[in-house]
């Protein structure tokens, strides 16, 4: 042990003072590698194993909930399947014109505005492929917003979140029409001018009410979440959260919805609408811009 201990102070003392030491601990490195590959091979085997068997369990519990999930749509599927028949045959009944399919092209997020009062982003469509300004965005859940500028390959979306944006929506339980802004927080909008007593609970459906022609009828919009009655006051406060995931979708929907039929008169003979009233309703709905 002496012995060991003077040779270790001996090579030491060479390593500080000559230079020579460094070529020798370089093949003694390369000649020590295989070693401590060999002893590191065991932890690094048990790492890879742990690692394949947490794949391997989230993958099996995603395949599970993809099973789940495809039974549940196939249920609604076969339901949805009646209820398309009888509502074919009330239409017929009624005399009334059949529903389209409204066309639509998939895009993805580019960024976000970067200001905080602001709620915009920028997708990777544009006007090559047909997008227009005032075009409704959605996601898998419902509507996002509208396109408000456009150029050659890409366009800027307002969302509904955003204090400047504003649709008109209806109540999907009864029909009610109301006018729904943003509050400029992703997860709260409010409902303008509710009557006190207007039948509107926490929980309903809020969706587009097809009015002005912008946003196509019957798409999911916000869900009510808080319906405040002031004493004395007219109108309650009503708020609603946003189906749509505005913090998290990147994949959209570009809808592109048929033009509007012309209005027909009490007689069933066409009326002319007043431009200037149609671009009212429009403004109603968000300001738009264009670039080129």
């Amino acid at each position: 042990m002496l012995l060991c201990a003077l040779l270790a102070g001996a090579l030491m003392f060479a390593d500080l003072r000559f230079t020579r030491m460094e070529p020798v601990r370089a093949q003694l490195s390369t000649l020590v590698a295989p070693i401590q590959w060999l002893v590191s091979l065991p932890s690094d085997a048990l790492n890879w194993a742990a690692l394949a068997f947490s794949d391997q369990r989230e993958l099996l519990d995603e395949n599970r909930q993809l099973r789940e999930q495809i039974l549940t749509l196939s249920h609604r599927v076969q339901r949805m399947a009646s209820l398309t028949a009888e509502n074919v045959r009330l239409r017929e009944l009624l005399d009334a014109a059949r529903e389209r399919d409204i066309p639509f092209i998939t895009a993805e997020l580019l960024s976000l505005d970067p200001d905080p009062f602001s709620h915009r982003m920028v997708i990777d469509r544009g006007r090559r492929d047909g997008v227009f300004v005032g075009q409704p965005v959605m996601d898998a859940a419902g509507l996002v917003g509208q396109v408000t500028s456009v150029s050659a390959y890409a366009s800027r979306v307002l969302l509904v979140a955003d204090a400047s944006h504003a649709l008109p929506i209806q109540v999907n339980r009864n029909g009610l029409r109301f006018i729904i802004q943003g509050t400029g927080q992703y997860d709260t909008l409010s409902v303008l001018h509710v009557p006190d007593t207007a039948d509107i609970r926490e929980g309903d459906l809020l969706v587009t009410s097809g009015l002005a022609g912008r946003f196509p009828a019957g798409y999911p919009v916000a869900r009510v979440t808080a319906v405040v009655h002031d004493p004395g006051e007219p109108f309650a406060r009503v708020d609603a959260r946003p189906v749509a995931q505005l913090q998290r979708a990147r994949h959209f929907l570009l809808l592109f919805p048929p033009e509007p039929p012309e209005a027909l008169g009490r007689g069933g003979w066409q009326v002319s609408l007043d431009p200037s009233a149609i671009e009212a309703a429009r403004q109603v709905m968000g300001p738009v811009e264009e670039d080129d």
